[in-house]
């Protein structure tokens, strides 16, 4: 039986030099992350409609925070974690179903959650900026 060197030091696994991250982790790391985002937003939508209760000083307050810039990127990031988690949820529901597995399968409908998020975010500003003007 050979015997093992024991002079140098063991690799750790995965080495994390030549470790480089594949569309699936990425996506599944992604989804645990706006899984969290989307806690955090229904507390923000929480405090939005307590404000609502406390009075016209309150809601403006919140409303003008919501209409800065920062507000609007908060909102975005809503909107994309959202449609994320939900694309990536019926992706699930898909393997869940026991198909989808192959290779290929797998990195095409990876790529479809992150286009169609993407598409349905932008589809959702551009309806959302087009109601807001006929408003006005």
């Amino acid at each position: 039986m050979p015997s093992i060197p024991t002079d140098r030091p063991r690799p750790m696994s995965p080495n994390i030099q030549i470790y480089r991250p594949q569309l699936t982790s990425v996506l599944s790391i992604a989804n645990r992350m706006t899984g969290i985002a989307l806690g955090a937003y229904a507390v923000a939508m929480v405090v939005w409609l307590i404000s609502i209760a406390a009075g016209p000083t309150t809601y403006a307050t919140v409303q003008s925070f919501i209409g800065s810039w920062l507000g609007q990127i908060l909102l975005l990031g809503c909107t994309f974690s959202f449609f994320l988690h939900l694309c990536g949820g019926i992706r699930h529901l898909v393997w869940d179903a026991g198909q989808g597995f192959s290779l290929g399968a797998i990195y095409a409908s990876g790529w479809t959650v992150v286009a169609a998020s993407v598409m349905l975010t932008a589809l959702t500003w551009v309806v959302g900026i087009t109601l807001a003007g006929h408003g006005r």
